[in-house]
């Protein structure tokens, strides 16, 4: 693949951004591919880092949470009959939330489920925030984000945040940014008020669904599926600084602070890899090959390594019609799958 060198320039030559679109070679490669099996559709992927354990929501008539040994990826237990898209877990209290209706709150040591959590909308993906302890699970139909205390699952309340939000990411320090997939922005929310304080537009670039934070930079990393994109803003004030090219089908994003890298994970099989240089220099380092369907990631922040997930799936039983929704066939028994990336 040829190197493609390209100045992006917004508002002042000062802040001109050196883009780079690079070949697959690179730092990064995958480093174990355990394809574990198991019934039941999957979305989010979340790395416990301290508890060093690795929780998988599978929906399905077998509706479970599977939890993995982070370091063996041998099984570590499960919540059963839970149907949700993903979890987090807070470690000071040893509580993890998952994103079911009604919401389940878990001890994450024993993992028996502590108490069920009613809530509005329908909830997809979520957020745990250390500033102050909360988690935002958050939902395309409103109220778009429902704040949980993680300390004992009180609701705190609710966000109308304009639209249906995506990916979420905390600058530890009492602010919220949000990326707002049919609105085509990022939603800056105040921690503390739980309320929105400004939008930050992203221009011709659409569908969100990616979210990586540089908090020492204050770098937003937003990545977009129309087009195939990441757009990178000043997290003061939305300003975009450059845009890079990313694989297709973005559906998770983060940043690696140890090595000032931003990663997105696309369901057409590849993990992109970008580099800061510095406030206005920004590469595209690597494009990792993964696995097809492979769209969300986590990255465990001991290892620095990335985990995804994906499966095989078989033809669809009817041609898609014109104008349809983009769907897949059915998953191919025993085919999922989880990788891990790293240096």
């Amino acid at each position: 693949m040829r190197r493609i060198f390209f100045l992006w320039c917004v508002a002042m030559p000062a802040l001109c951004a050196l883009a780079q679109q690079s070949p697959a070679a690179g730092p990064y490669r995958v480093l174990r591919t355990e394809k574990v099996g198991g019934d039941g559709g999957f979305d989010y992927v979340y790395a416990d880092a301290q508890g060093r354990r690795l929780y998988v929501a599978r929906s399905g008539p077998t509706k479970r949470i599977s939890v993995f040994d982070l370091d063996t990826l041998q099984p570590a237990g499960e919540i059963p009959d839970v149907g949700a898209h993903g979890v987090v877990v807070d470690p000071r209290y040893s509580h993890g939330i998952a994103s079911s209706k009604p919401v389940v709150m878990f001890d994450s040591k024993t993992l028996k489920v502590v108490k069920t959590i009613d809530v509005q909308g329908n909830p997809d993906g979520l957020l745990f925030d250390p500033f102050n302890h909360r988690v935002y699970v958050l939902s395309h139909a409103a109220p778009n984000a429902t704040v949980i205390d993680a300390k004992d699952g009180s609701v705190l309340g609710t966000i109308d945040l304009g639209g249906a939000p995506e990916e979420a990411a905390s600058d530890g320090k009492g602010r919220i940014y949000i990326d707002i997939e049919d609105k085509n922005n990022v939603a800056v929310v105040d921690a503390t008020a739980m309320k929105v304080i400004a939008h930050y537009d992203l221009g011709d670039n659409k569908t969100p669904a990616g979210l990586a934070f540089d908090a020492k930079g204050q770098i937003l990393f937003v990545g977009c599926r129309n087009p195939a994109v990441s757009v990178i803003m000043n997290a003061p004030d939305g300003k975009i600084v450059a845009t890079l090219p990313i694989g297709t089908g973005v559906d998770g994003a983060a940043f690696i602070p140890q090595t000032m890298e931003a990663f997105s994970s696309q369901g057409d099989g590849t993990l992109t890899v970008i580099k800061e240089d510095g406030p206005a220099a920004f590469a595209v380092e690597q494009n990792v090959k993964t696995m097809t369907s492979a769209k969300t990631m986590t990255v465990d922040t001991k290892t620095n390594h990335v985990w995804l997930i994906g499966a095989e799936f078989g033809p669809l039983p009817q041609p898609a019609a014109p104008g349809d929704r983009p769907r897949r066939g059915p998953l191919v028994p025993g085919s999922f799958t989880i990788l891990e990336v790293g240096r």
